[in-house]
């Protein structure tokens, strides 16, 4: 029986066409940045997202933290979400390793920073007075948040407040190819506010591993020597870049059936009285489980080929290996533990 896995969109197997598209690269030494695949990846999602050039990384996270060390310089500071991946979700590298100190602002519930807590946040600088705090860089946002497509006007808003105060931008763009697809506009408006963005492919668009940060040309070099001294220096990486270029090429637009597919789950989940569906947004649907019966639902349900976990408070994701008969097979399966807990 096939194993339907809701846990991430991270999950997911390379297609056979991408398999083959893997074993087909043409490869060099990217250190020696003589890869002409990764060089074509590279190009291409510059291009794609309207900015001056990119680099590759094996993880989301490494990108987000050489992105962030480009921006700032030891005993910087940036503002971020309290709740933002870079903060909270990626092992406070930007402290550790950056020494970098982060500012977190309490989300609201669209994953926006208020721009007078933003405004609140910023230290001031020089002489005096500013010598005794971090010097506030940079403005750090995320898109999608939590499944939400951050407000186009509002992100407008706050990236030219932040220049207007001296910040440069960041965008956690993990998800910014659904930010896209559900806002019907191209990757390039979605990126466009940002100095930076750091944009999965090993998430929505199905690779196997790798991410891309996309910026101004001065950024993007300060971020490849950053890259190399945290480990990133890769060789023959063109096997991994050709499955990014792959999914470029045919996966972004089929993320509209990932979000059909998560509201086809919030529907029929809502369904089911002992369930209450809080959110369901781009791939993403949130529950609330009776305490009593959350360990045991998952347990059910691993014993019947579905996995699922509740660190995100019972977060679902859809993605491509998810169909609509999976969904189905789901909420059933779900339907059929609280008949059987009411026994």
């Amino acid at each position: 029986m096939k194993v339907i896995d809701l846990r991430s969109d991270t999950v997911t197997r390379p297609t056979p066409a991408m398999q083959a598209a893997m074993a087909a690269a043409e490869v060099g030494d990217d250190v020696w940045g003589d890869d002409p695949t990764v060089n074509r990846l590279q190009a291409m999602a510059a291009e794609r997202t309207g900015k001056e050039a990119a680099l590759f990384f094996p993880s989301g996270t490494q990108s987000n933290l050489a992105a962030l060390m480009a921006h700032c310089e030891r005993g910087d500071e940036y503002i971020v979400g309290q709740m933002a991946h870079t903060y909270r979700w990626e092992g406070g590298g930007a402290a550790v390793l950056g020494s970098i100190q982060p500012q977190p602002i309490e989300n609201e519930a669209d994953g926006s920073l208020p721009l007078a807590k933003i405004a609140a946040a910023i230290k001031p600088h020089g002489p005096g007075l500013g010598a005794h705090f971090a010097r506030t860089r940079l403005l750090a946002l995320e898109n999608t948040w939590g499944g939400r497509v951050l407000p186009a006007a509002y992100v407008t808003e706050a990236t030219n407040f932040a220049r207007s105060k001296g910040l440069s931008t960041h965008l956690d763009g993990a998800r910014a190819f659904n930010a896209a697809v559900a806002s019907n506009v191209s990757i390039a408006d979605i990126c466009k506010p940002f100095d930076t963005v750091s944009i999965c492919t090993s998430k929505g668009l199905g690779t196997p591993v790798g991410a891309v940060l996309v910026g101004t040309r001065e950024l993007i070099d300060k971020a490849y020597r950053w890259r190399k001294m945290l480990g990133g220096g890769m060789r023959q990486s063109g096997y991994l870049a050709a499955a990014s270029i792959y999914a470029l090429d045919h996966h972004v637009s089929r993320l509209a059936e990932d979000h059909a597919n998560a509201q086809l789950l919030a529907q029929g989940l809502r369904k089911i009285s002992e369930i209450e569906v809080v959110g369901q947004a781009t791939n993403m649907v949130f529950l609330k489980l009776p305490e009593a019966h959350a360990k045991p639902l998952e347990t059910f349900l691993a014993q019947r080929g579905i996995l699922m976990q509740g660190v995100y408070a019972a977060r679902l994701v859809t993605h491509l290996d998810i169909t609509h008969g999976d969904v189905n097979r789901f909420v059933m399966a779900v339907s059929d533990y609280f008949k059987g807990a009411a026994k």
